[in-house]
């Protein structure tokens, strides 16, 4: 059985902070193999110094990770402050492989079975929706789970060196028994949409009918009556096509204009794809959560050996009220796994990229 093991440190000295991640992890075996790291913004300019010392301090080979705004991990989240999570295990190296680059993809002896990647990107590129959504099929029968670098300084990903622009992480064969879940963090108003007439980001007509008057009718009257209420509250959903779990891809409202009753939306928009509005709710991303938590864990039946968790820097203490609350739901369910992660700038499952999720991955 392979072996995970789990270290974090909220040591304002960097150096220190991995001494004392060290010290969690004890002696390492040396067919430790893969690692994925994870720190705060607090400490993202030693970001070459974290990597430099864990890797020469432990036998693992390869790590992966980002930096966050704020990271997590079993039972536990850290925001605003220093803070540094390992996950360590002893996966066989001959099972996955690095991603450096979308452009340079590694090469496995055999292409059967479904390929899970761990992957992170920075959120600065553009085209990172593109790739993600090729990705998949380039890997052969892929699956992405992930997220986009946060910080307000540095934005590296880790893939053994420190990279910056694009997208990099690690490949599981099929022969590493991955099981992934994502949750919402909003729910659907009404139903759902078409966009008849749009103009780059800007939803002109909502099925034949101004963009605006749709969203109204949608909210309600009350929020409809004084619109500044709805900021932070009210988003656009786009569905997912081919989807058997009714996934939506959520998307920020960023202007309106109350005279054309245009609405301008934090996403390119195409005349006849769907369109539905949503709510930010506590009460419900609970709901879904718990759900999807219910179903990993009937589908692993008790057989979870570590795993890692990409939130939405929306969700946490902003969704669910309390620090920590989130990393404790997920704790009271899966009981205590060895778990890591990070808040991001969004959110990757699938060929997706999404906003205000939550996007688990256990190893079974």
């Amino acid at each position: 059985m392979e072996r995970f093991a789990l270290a974090h440190s909220e040591n304002q000295d960097w150096a220190q902070a991995v001494d004392d991640c060290l010290g969690q992890l004890g002696q390492l075996p040396e067919h430790a193999s893969l690692g994925f790291v994870y720190f705060t913004d607090k400490h993202a300019a030693h970001s070459g110094d974290i990597i430099r010392k864990i890797k020469e301090a432990t036998p693992v080979k390869d790590w992966v990770g980002t930096i966050g705004m704020a990271v997590c991990c079993s039972s536990k989240e850290f925001y605003d402050q220093s803070a540094i999570v390992l996950l360590v295990t002893d996966l066989p190296q001959e099972h996955y492989r690095l991603l450096h680059s979308p452009e340079k993809l590694p090469k496995f002896d055999s292409d059967e079975g479904v390929k899970v990647a761990i992957v992170h990107g920075d959120p600065r590129n553009g085209q990172l929706p593109n790739i993600i959504h090729e990705l998949p099929d380039r890997i052969g029968n892929g699956y992405l789970a992930g997220g986009l670098t946060s910080s307000d300084t540095f934005h590296y990903q880790i893939a053994n060196d420190l990279h910056e622009g694009a997208l990099t992480g690690v490949i599981f064969d099929r022969t590493i028994s991955i099981a992934t879940g994502m949750t919402q963090g909003c729910s659907p108003i009404g139903e759902s949409h078409t966009i008849t007439e749009c103009e780059g980001n800007i939803a002109i007509a909502i099925d034949g009918r101004p963009a605006l008057d749709v969203m109204k009718e949608e909210i309600g009257e009350v929020l409809a009556r004084d619109l500044n209420r709805i900021g932070g509250y009210i988003f656009a959903g786009f569905p997912v096509a081919g989807s058997d779990t009714g996934d939506y891809m959520v998307r920020n409202l960023v202007g309106i204009d109350p005279d054309s009753g245009a609405l301008a939306i934090g996403e390119y928009l195409q005349n006849n794809s769907p369109i539905m509005f949503c709510k930010r709710d506590g009460a419900s991303a609970i709901h879904d959560l718990q759900r999807m938590l219910d179903k990993l864990n009937k589908r692993a039946k008790g057989n979870i050996k570590g795993g890692l968790y990409f939130s939405c820097l929306g969700r946490g203490q902003h969704m669910f009220g309390e620090i920590n609350k989130e990393m404790e739901l997920i704790a009271e369910t899966l009981g205590d796994v060895p778990l890591a992660g990070f808040y991001a700038n969004g959110e990757i499952a699938g060929d997706q990229l999404y906003g205000y999720t939550g996007v688990l991955v256990l190893f079974l």
